[in-house]
């Protein structure tokens, strides 16, 4: 983290970019690592963001206000309460993969599978290469969602409401990745759900999971993601439109 922090100077073209590009129709942001550390059951500690983040959320007035009233901190949900896992252990890789994506199918929440080399190597990449950008297309224009990747967890939000509120500003849609079949099954339990149904639909939050696990797992789209972490001078955010086969506005 240190590392991201100390890039302060070399972020002003970043900085521009995310002002001008995002002025497309936008949703709103994520309570970035202080959900994390309410997921994991930590005390709430002052958020480690890189410098830039942190220059998006300074551009806001209201940092210290609520998302929407009556939001809860996320909290862990573990598997044995979504599930039987005594019996699941009987199943068959497959049979368990039909069973959770059928058992998640509804309004907010999302399920899906991964295989263990799959998910390793999403961990590894993660690891150096936190966030990322990813457009959401509606009608006529594109809404920027920011996304921070930090293994078992996935955090979307509106890039708008995360410059708006910074720490403060509470997810969209979570990711939780189960990793208690690995072994037996090579297979990783995946639960998306969806915080503000009216922020998203269960298809855009399905194309999402799905979207930033290409950015992850595809040698050449991964390259983009790289440069916005480290190279954050080069990236252009015309290249993940392309990416997509998206128009460039």
């Amino acid at each position: 983290m240190q590392r991201l922090s100390s890039r302060l100077s070399r972020n002003s073209t970043l900085l521009m970019f995310l002002t001008n590009r995002a002025k497309q129709r936008s949703i709103t942001t994520c309570s970035l690592n202080p959900s994390l550390q309410q997921l994991r059951g930590q005390k709430t500690q002052e958020p480690s963001i890189p410098g830039h983040f942190q220059k998006w959320g300074s551009l806001g007035s209201v940092r210290t206000s609520r998302f929407a009233t009556g939001f809860t901190p996320l909290q862990p949900k573990p598997l044995d309460s979504i599930m039987d896992v005594g019996r699941a252990k009987d199943k068959s890789p497959e049979e368990l993969a039909s069973i959770w994506d059928d058992f998640h199918l509804g309004r907010g929440h999302i399920g899906a599978t991964m295989n263990v080399k799959l998910y390793h190597l999403l961990v590894q990449r993660a690891a150096d290469c936190k966030y990322f950008v990813i457009p959401l297309w509606r009608g006529n224009g594109y809404t920027t969602m920011f996304v921070q990747v930090q293994m078992p967890h996935i955090l979307f939000t509106g890039l708008e409401d995360y410059k708006a509120r910074g720490t403060q500003a509470a997810p969209y849609f979570t990711i939780t990745c189960y990793t208690e079949f690995a072994e037996s099954k090579d297979t990783v339990l995946i639960r998306g759900d969806v915080v503000f149904t009216s922020k998203l639909s269960d298809d855009e939050a399905k194309w999402l999971l799905e979207t930033a696990q290409s950015f992850y797992l595809n040698d050449v789209r991964f390259q983009l993601v790289e440069r916005f972490n480290k190279q954050t001078r080069d990236f252009e955010f015309k290249d993940v439109l392309r990416a997509l086969n998206m128009p460039i506005l």
